[in-house]
This record gives structure tokens, sequence and C-alpha cells, in this order.
């Protein structure tokens, strides 16, 4: 007993010394809604490159992923010219990585397996905070307007003139993770019509925002929520008639897909990565010739912060967890 009193003071004392350690690396690394992998000292709500360079990844080959809305081969042609314009400005070869979900897309990212990617609207802030996603550009016109709007489409024999004709029906969306394709009509349609899925209409998922603009217009669903900028491009290229598809509700305009790169990037490839986005020359490149028809013809720079400010406020209606499976 008498030795169990003599340690008791220095064990107790060693206890205090983890205990103000373990505060002090939570002050050194705070990391508000992010994995606990990361840290985000600058508090920009995005994980900070690894202060231990022997963390850092320089790889090989760069790969490269699209967020996965539509058709990826037709894709991988549409990025062509830019990831040969990656490749020269970084010095690496760049490949593409068809991706056939937000949430494979995420994992990859996640595992080490996919360096810079466009993430759609909504799975910005799972792939920031679980898998270390550094958003820093979207795609632009040329006068610097940006964005898309959540559109809820219905056919035009559907028998729906209304959003709230929906009630008893079903309506599609793509995927949990999608902004225009899930959350925000989720938390707009409660919020504005008080109709709530599974009490006043059926849901199902199609996958894409591509399956759902075809399943509307080939009658195989009543309704569906989508990105009208994939709806205009799916028009433009004749895979969809205008006339097969009625507009019930437009939104406000959202952010589009943020382009960036993982955290842990060796911060000289990290720079060359946005360097290559800056300065790419889009005229008469395989990704004008895709974009333009939204629109688009440039990169300009964003912070998640504030442009994403719109979706977490979404999210958080929806009461949606970023936390990391």
């Amino acid at each position: 007993m008498r030795m169990i009193r003599t340690l008791a003071p220095g064990a107790l004392a060693a206890g205090l010394v983890l205990l103000a350690g373990a505060a002090e690396a939570a002050e050194d690394c705070p990391r508000g809604d992010l994995d606990e992998r990361f840290c985000d000292r600058d508090g920009d709500m995005l994980a900070d490159a690894p202060t231990d360079p022997s963390q850092w990844v320089d790889p090989e080959t760069l790969i490269f992923a699209f967020t996965p809305v539509e058709d990826p081969a037709v894709y991988r042609e549409a990025w062509t010219d830019f990831l040969t314009h990656l490749e020269e400005v970084t010095g690496k070869p760049a490949q593409f990585f068809p991706v056939q979900s937000n949430a494979a897309q995420i994992e990859a990212m996640r595992s080490g397996r996919l360096h810079i990617a466009g993430f759609n609207t909504g799975s910005n802030p799972l792939a920031v905070n679980c898998a270390g996603f550094v958003p820093f550009t979207i795609m632009a016109a040329l006068d610097g307007s940006f964005g898309y709007e959540m559109e809820i489409i219905t056919h035009p024999d559907s028998g729906i003139a209304a959003v709230e004709d929906i009630k008893g029906k079903t309506l599609a969306f793509t995927s949990p993770t999608s902004n225009s394709g899930f959350k925000a009509p989720s938390a707009l349609l409660k919020a504005e019509f008080d109709m709530v899925e599974g009490r006043d209409f059926e849901a199902t998922f199609s996958g894409k925002h591509d399956n759902s603009i075809l399943g509307v217009a080939n009658k195989d669903y009543d309704a569906a929520s989508i990105a009208n900028s994939v709806k205009l491009r799916m028009i433009e290229r004749g895979v969809v008639d205008e006339a097969d598809l009625r507009i019930l509700y437009t939104s406000q305009t959202f952010p589009t897909t943020g382009y960036g790169y993982v955290y842990n990037l060796k911060p000289e490839l990290a720079a060359k990565i946005k360097e290559a986005f800056a300065s790419f020359d889009w005229e008469g490149t395989t990704l004008q010739e895709e974009f333009e028809r939204n629109g688009e013809g440039q990169f300009i720079p964003i912070t998640y912060q504030e442009y994403w400010d719109v979706i977490r406020k979404i999210d958080a209606a929806n009461e949606v967890s970023y936390a990391c499976q």
C-alpha cells in the first residue's frame, strides 16, 4: 500500500502531462467537421497539407475523375485537351478515371487512388470532410457568371400540372449525395410545399441525372429533380427531346461542379495543378465543345467556405451528417 501511495502522485502528474499534451495537440489541430485524419489551422474549412514532408504525395501519374453525371466515355473525350495541358504544366502524365457513382469517386480519393477531381455540388462537402478534397475553381461563363438550377420536371402526359400534383405519385431522385438530385429538392419541397417523401409521395433513385431525365422523357418516372445544366447538354446533343419534358419548379442558382486536388499532394505539385486550371485556353478545345452548351468558357477561382455556404445550409436543413464511414 505504501508503494502504491508513493507512485500515485507520479502517475497523477504523468496523467496531467498527457492531458495537457492532448489539449495542446487539439489546439494545434482544429478540424471543425473534417475527419480526424485532417487539420484546419487556417480556418478555411479545408484539410491542410501535412506539415511532415514525408507524408506528401508526388505520384508518377496524375489520376483525374469528373463527376459521374452522364456517360463516362463522353467526358473522357471532352477532357482530352485539358489533360494534355495538365501534363505540360505539371510534367507528369495524366489519366482520366471514369467513375460510376459519387460514393465511388469519394472513396477513390479517400484511399489515395484519385488525385484531381471535379465533384458535383452536393458531393463537395462530403469529399472535403471525408476525403481531404481541396476545391479551388469552378467553370463559369466568359462574363464571370456561373451555376445551375435544380428543376423538378415531368412529361406532358403525366397529369401533373404543378408541384402539388406530385402527391400520391413517384418522384425520381438521383443519389443521396446529389444537391439538385436529392438534398435541395427534399429541403425545398418540405419548406415551400409541406411535402415529405414517404408521406406525400414515393421516392426512387435513378443513380444519375441523365437516367432521371431519360426516365421522365420515356415516361418511366412521373417526375424527377435534376440539374438543368445536365438537361441542357443532353438536349444540345440530341439525347433527349425538349418537347418530352415539362418544368414544374426552378430553384435559385447553385454553384456547379467544384474542381480541386487531394490535400496531401506535394505543395509544389498542387500549385502547378492550380496553374494548369488557371492558364488553360478553352478556345477550340474539346472542353469548350462540350461545356459551351451551358455557356461556360473559363475556370474562375472560388473558396469552399463562401461558395458552398448555401449547400451546407441545405445539408443542415436535411440533418445531413458529414461523418465518414
